[in-house]
């Protein structure tokens, strides 16, 4: 009986491997781009004056090069009022710094690469944002009513156009957590954001918030045009569901002037950002 049973667990075995087939998924190939990530963010309470740019290049999807870090190219940006220039120094790893970069709320700017020939540029304007009034925690208002969330409070400006971006990380996690906002229907009025742990699409495991979790936050202020340019990002971020985005190419503001067809990823953004962290208790 015995012998029995081993000689059907090695048939069902080998009739389990005879019905493996290798897939081969044909994924389609873009061309090879310039990435540029200019995120100029001017923190409430320091100077602003040093900033960094970085550069790389776009791989192919099952690509495992790690260095696609771009050097030896000419990066600056330029106040549209005054004309004084900053000259991001290269830094010979895909960074480039300046630490004399000076920052006006308002402003609009303009960056200018040069790498391969090509000349890319883009224009954008530093958004102030609002102070951070409050930051507590509660159980009443999030999607599970017995779970922790926190909020962030504030004050939106009155008799304007606002749009805010939130960056919440809990200590430990390997991403944060993107979210968008703006102040279409509550102009002028105290917002109360609150931000929650959801559930693991992929898992379906729910990894809530507890007492003693440090959550990192960041509230930025910014332009119309960046606020949807993130909105469409992060629903791609979201995945394929049921009620899941269409999948797009984002295209972000940065311009080819010597090849418009062979655009840059990447934004240019300015931004005043608040810098801060909850514990849970």
């Amino acid at each position: 009986m015995r012998n029995y049973i081993k000689i059907t667990a090695l048939s069902l075995m080998a009739l389990l491997a005879s019905c493996t087939d290798v897939v081969d998924v044909d994924v389609q190939q873009g061309p090879t781009r310039l990435v540029i990530q200019a995120s100029l963010d001017w923190e409430k309470g320091t100077a602003g004056n040093e900033q960094l740019v970085k550069l790389s290049t776009s791989t192919e999807f099952f690509e495992t090069t790690n260095n696609t870090a771009v050097t030896g190219a000419s990066v600056s940006v330029t106040n549209d009022t005054s004309g004084a220039e900053f000259i991001f120094a290269d830094q010979n790893n895909g960074e480039y710094t300046t630490t004399e970069f000076v920052p006006v709320l308002n402003q609009s700017y303009t960056l200018n690469v040069v790498h391969d020939g090509a000349t890319y540029t883009a224009q954008e304007t530093l958004m102030p944002v609002t102070d951070i009034t409050d930051l507590y925690q509660d159980r009443e208002d999030g999607f599970d009513d017995e779970e922790l969330e926190l909020h962030v409070e504030f004050t939106d400006p009155a008799d304007e156009e606002n749009y805010y971006l939130f960056k919440f990380q809990r200590q430990g996690d390997l991403l944060p957590e993107l979210e968008v906002g703006d102040d279409e229907f509550v102009n002028g009025n105290e917002i109360d954001w609150w931000y929650e742990k959801e559930e693991n699409e992929d898992t379906d495991k729910i990894d809530v918030l507890k007492p003693g979790d440090v959550v990192a936050i960041e509230m930025y202020g910014i332009s119309e045009a960046y606020y949807d340019y993130m909105d469409i990002l992060i629903d791609q971020i979201g995945g394929v569901g049921i009620f899941s985005a269409t999948p797009v190419a984002v295209k972000g503001n940065c311009i080819n002037l010597t090849n418009p067809d062979n655009y840059a990823h990447g934004y240019f953004r300015l931004t005043e950002v608040n810098r801060t962290s909850y514990t849970f208790e």
